[in-house]
């Protein structure tokens, strides 16, 4: 299976899921999020965050030595000390728009970080994808969260620094699951299915973030 196959059915798994469309992201843009709604969503966000390392790291582990392992690898480093640990910026832009420290995940948060890490522990190669699934899209969406915080919603550098350290560093990166999961050779079949998988349940979060926003005054 070549890159261009790969990214072909991640484009396809992608179909009426672009993140960039939900609604949610759209009012994101427009500067038409309520109060009270990004801190909201920064509770939530904070569960998949945290999962993330967990999750690349059992994905290594289930990959024999090759390439695909190396680019999970060195992803998972960067994550954790480039510049420095994600989990510890990503706090800094929580408090930027009043996240409490600790809140429940809610039903779609839950599923989102129990689909990934169940994904990761049984088949790492549907768990890549899954995230591949979201790694095509995040340079974009990093850069138009930053953009969209500080042009409507009075968040500095220091708060959007999470978000432009993304934006940078998945562009620098563009391609890397892509080109993992070309080494591996999936099942195109598997691979559509994943991906699928994975883009719903980031849709579903964002729909129930939408489904909770506050009632129009």
């Amino acid at each position: 299976m070549t890159r261009d196959d790969v990214h072909d059915l991640i484009e396809r798994a992608l179909e009426g899921r672009r993140l960039l469309e939900h609604p949610f992201y759209r009012r994101w843009e427009a500067g038409a999020l309520c109060e009270g709604e990004l801190a909201a969503y920064a509770e939530q966000y904070r569960h998949v965050e945290r999962a993330l390392p967990s999750v690349l790291s059992a994905v290594a582990g289930g990959l024999a030595d090759g390439e695909a392992r190396d680019l999970v690898a060195a992803n998972l480093a960067d994550e954790e000390s480039v510049p420095e640990p994600h989990v510890a910026l990503f706090e800094s832009f929580a408090g930027a728009v009043g996240a409490r420290g600790e809140a429940a995940p809610t039903p779609a948060t839950a599923a989102l970080v129990d689909l990934e890490r169940s994904a990761a522990a049984a088949d790492p190669v549907a768990a890549l994808a899954m995230v591949c699934a979201y790694e095509v899209q995040a340079a974009e969406i990093a850069a138009t969260k930053s953009a969209g915080l500080s042009a409507h919603y009075g968040v500095g550098p220091a708060g959007t620094r999470f978000w432009d350290v993304h934006a940078e560093m998945e562009s620098a990166h563009a391609g890397w699951s892509v080109r993992a999961l070309a080494d591996l050779a999936p099942d195109p079949a598997g691979l559509l299915d994943a991906a699928v998988a994975g883009a719903g349940a980031w849709w579903a979060f964002l729909d129930e973030r939408e489904a909770m926003a506050p009632a129009p005054a």
